[in-house]
């Protein structure tokens, strides 16, 4: 079972990012055991929840709000990704009844 782990340390986007950073640097050593890289998963799988919960609680201005809606689409699936965190932050759709 997975422990629990504490991000509470990591309270910007900022600090959150630099910490996954160096996991990915640990990670990708070659002398680090299997056990460690499992416990930096875990980590990395909190720090990642973290991060969108900072990202979900993001109030945003009507003029950042406007600017990201006319900023262009990135190319491919991060399109698709994209498309879907900037519907997150729209009214919800009327059902379509399909």
């Amino acid at each position: 079972m997975a422990r629990r782990v504490d991000v509470s340390a990591y309270q910007t986007f900022g600090d959150i990012t630099e910490r996954l950073d160096d996991i990915v640097a640990q990670v990708r050593d070659k002398d680090v055991s299997l056990e460690r890289s499992l416990d930096l998963f875990d980590e990395a799988i909190a720090l990642g929840s973290k991060a969108v919960s900072l990202v979900d609680a993001t109030d945003f201005s009507p003029e950042e709000e406007a600017r990201l809606a006319d900023e262009p689409a990135p190319e491919g699936d991060a399109a698709k990704a994209d498309k879907g965190a900037a519907d997150t932050c729209a009214a919800p759709a009327e059902p379509s009844g399909e």
